[in-house]
């Protein structure tokens, strides 16, 4: 199948279908990489033919793709740049919404909950900065939020019908987790183990310079750095951008990374095994 615009996180729904978050496409530019190896592509600014983010629904097993939230079913609240999703026990969807950068100005976007009857969308969380991987906790209390360009992993109460029971301490609501990220990070998706440690992938700690490696922080649930993983290909191939991360194999105990610029799937082993997430196939 051809998803067009830009397919990003996804996750199995309660009907075994597979819901996708697509940001509407990006600029992608070119970077020559040392000398005799794969083109790296970093993707920027909005893409020219963007038309808007969407929450799309793929039958895994006709293939067919539809539409399920766009600009025109969600007009007063119109996805910007969907980015990442994760699902609740009851077959509601927490969607991150990153937004587009243009050339002058970029959105302020917020965190949104789809309800289970899979039309009824709500602004959960408004007025974030880069808002990209989301995660809930095992026992599904906690929403964590990684903020891109922030460095920064919030938590937040999560309440029923995709509502958030804020801290009375903070200006927005959130608990941090942590702000602790090697060098100058950049925060991207993270999944969850069974013992609720945050795995975070993590680009570009050196700054800007796509010639240096990403890798995988993984955070306690109390906040503290366990350790730090950096991705390093046997090739010397730069990995400077680890996007999305998921558990899989047989004792969940792998976790599976998707590299965004090199357009690598690499995998390594995980301090316990994954959380299984909520209707996965």
């Amino acid at each position: 199948m051809t998803i067009s615009g830009g397919p990003n996180g996804a996750a199995f729904g309660p009907d075994a279908a597979l819901y996708i978050c697509n940001d509407g496409g990006f600029t992608w530019l070119p970077l020559p990489p040392p000398p005799s190896k794969s083109q790296l592509r970093i993707a920027t600014t909005q893409a020219a033919d963007y038309t808007g983010g969407k929450l799309q629904r793929v039958d895994l097993g006709s293939g067919a793709v539809s539409d399920l939230i766009t600009a025109s079913t969600s007009p007063t609240i119109a996805l910007r740049g969907p980015d990442d999703l994760v699902l609740d026990g009851e077959g509601g969807c927490w969607i991150t919404d990153w937004g587009k950068i243009r050339a002058r100005d970029r959105d302020v976007t917020s965190v949104f909950y789809l309800a289970p009857d899979g039309r009824t969308l709500r602004q959960s969380i408004p007025s974030l900065n880069s808002p990209n991987g989301i995660a809930l906790s095992p026992h599904g209390a906690c929403l964590y939020v990684a903020l891109s360009f922030e460095r920064r992993i919030l938590n937040y109460e999560a309440a029923a019908g995709g509502s958030i029971k804020p801290n009375p301490r903070t200006l927005d609501g959130s608990y941090l987790i942590t702000g602790d990220f090697i060098g100058s990070s950049v925060l991207d998706s993270m999944a969850v183990d069974e013992r609720g440690n945050l795995y975070v992938a993590t680009m570009l700690p050196q700054g800007a310079d796509p010639s240096t490696n990403g890798g995988i922080t993984v955070v306690s649930p109390e906040g503290g750095i366990l350790d730090y993983v950096e991705i390093k290909l046997p090739d010397d191939m730069p990995v400077p951008l680890p996007s999305n991360i998921c558990f899989g194999g047989a004792d969940m105990q792998t976790a599976y990374i998707t590299c965004g610029g090199t357009g690598y799937l690499i995998s390594m082993p995980a301090l316990a095994p994954g959380l299984r997430l909520h209707f996965n196939g």
